[in-house]
């Protein structure tokens, strides 16, 4: 590695060179803060061995400048002064480890291998990044539509608190992308946000998966487990889809929303967590709460700030420059030439209802794209119920028959979930049912 010394004492620069290019290291020196200075900003440096004295200077003082310099330089304090505060307020500037002088050519070398390993593990992150990048869409938050950009403008204005906020909006409207936008954009964005799926375990599970538990809280629990709470420390909870939380779950909820005080599963010991919390739901909450099935209480403590986004059928001018982004993505992903949609395409995408919302559009114009057999997607590359022409209008109490209803009505449950067997929870049915009415249907 590049390695840069940076000491007022040219004895012990010289001592520490020698047993650093021993291990094949290659080393600069720098006897002040601006030398170290002008050297990191003319020359690769991976690793800095500081001194906290440095004649009238200070090391602490200089590490942060260091790190503005080159943010990902390992920075390894020496001093001769050693103390347990001293360590503590270097590390909180930003250092990486600690060496009270004298040290050991071992202790050198093992504090040189820890940082080749923490360094190896931030790039195996930064390139796992660049790989969900590659895969996911890149948000797109820009809207021509008012009551859109009402939303995000309320949304990101109380980015930057920790008040609860409640996210309303119909499955697929971007609930999830918000949340995340709101994170990067606060204060705990350096910090995890994590996801809770509130309708995606039985109730027992969603604890555990929530607040962890504790070895043989139940068969199966083989070890002591952090919950996704603890997972979220320090930075952001995100609770999708909050109306379907168990009633057993929600006073348990309300006493974290509170106090952040909980227990894990099978022990007594209560713990806290600092996190802030987001929450989502595609329901009607406060008719939940007149209906017996959600808390008052903790529809009042998510309830601080609500933002509620708007369906897609009511964002017409997004739609086109939301679905171009869309096809840009998925043109690169495949490595496809396809580069606009033909007229045909543009009108029926503009015509479509859309009951599935973004998650709806996304799917449309990926397979838009993967079937494209020149530059432009055609009308008859898009899913037939987008390409198609726009059938008889089917609502409640309308000159239709049952079959016209069911079949509408499982067609906007398909086209709004995630996957087949989500929607046939939803319906009541079991999935080979599902698949049998939408093969009799079309659908």
């Amino acid at each position: 590695m590049d390695v840069l010394i940076v000491d007022d004492e040219p004895t012990l620069r010289r001592t520490l060179r020698t047993a650093l290019e021993s291990m094949s290291h290659r080393v600069a020196e720098a006897g002040g803060g601006s030398a170290a200075l002008e050297q990191v900003g003319r020359q690769r440096c991976d690793v800095a061995f500081l001194d906290l004295r440095l004649g009238r200077d200070s090391g602490l003082d200089l590490l942060p400048e260091l790190l503005k310099l080159v943010p990902q330089l390992g920075v390894i304090v020496m001093t001769a002064f050693a103390s347990i505060d001293t360590a503590v307020e270097a590390m909180r500037r930003g250092a990486f480890d600690y060496l009270p002088k004298p040290f050991t050519p071992d202790q050198l070398r093992l504090v040189l291998d820890r940082w080749r390993t923490v360094r190896g593990l931030r790039d195996e992150v930064t390139d796992l990044r660049a790989r969900v990048q590659e895969a996911v869409p890149e948000t797109d938050l820009h809207t021509d539509e008012p009551a859109v950009q009402a939303a995000l403008d309320l949304a990101f204005r109380v980015a930057a608190a920790d008040a609860t906020v409640l996210l309303r909006g119909e499955s697929g409207t971007g609930k999830g992308v918000l949340a995340r936008a709101m994170h990067a954009r606060g204060p705990r964005a350096a910090r995890p946000f994590v996801t809770v799926h509130c309708p995606s375990l039985s109730a027992e599970l969603l604890e555990s998966d929530l607040f962890g538990h504790a070895k043989g809280a139940y068969t199966g629990a083989v070890q002591d487990t952090d919950g996704k709470v603890a997972a979220a420390d320090g930075g952001t909870l995100f609770l999708d889809e909050v109306g379907d939380l168990p009633p057993a779950l929600q006073p348990k909820l309300l006493r974290f929303a509170q106090d952040k005080a909980y227990e894990r599963v099978g022990e007594t010991r209560t713990r806290t967590a600092d996190v802030r919390l987001i929450a989502a739901t595609n329901r009607d909450l406060a008719a939940e709460v007149a209906a017996g099935r959600f808390r008052e209480d903790l529809y009042y403590r998510l309830n601080v700030i609500d933002v509620t986004l708007p369906p897609l059928r009511e964002r017409r001018r997004d739609v086109l420059p939301l679905a171009r982004h869309l096809l840009t993505f998925f043109a690169r992903q495949t490595g496809k030439r396809v580069t606009d949609f033909t007229a045909e395409a543009h009108a029926a995408l503009e015509r479509h209802s859309w009951p599935g919302n973004l998650r709806e559009l996304r799917n449309a114009v990926e397979r838009g794209v993967i079937l494209a057999g020149g530059p432009a997607v055609d009308v008859a590359d898009l899913p037939a119920q987008v390409g198609s022409r726009p059938p008889k209008r089917v609502e409640v109490g309308g000159a239709v028959s049952l079959e016209e209803l069911e079949a509408e009505h499982v067609r906007r449950v398909v086209a709004a979930t995630a996957t087949l067997d989500e929607a046939a929870s939803i319906l009541g049915i079991d999935p080979s049912t599902l698949y049998r009415k939408r093969k009799r249907t079309g659908l």
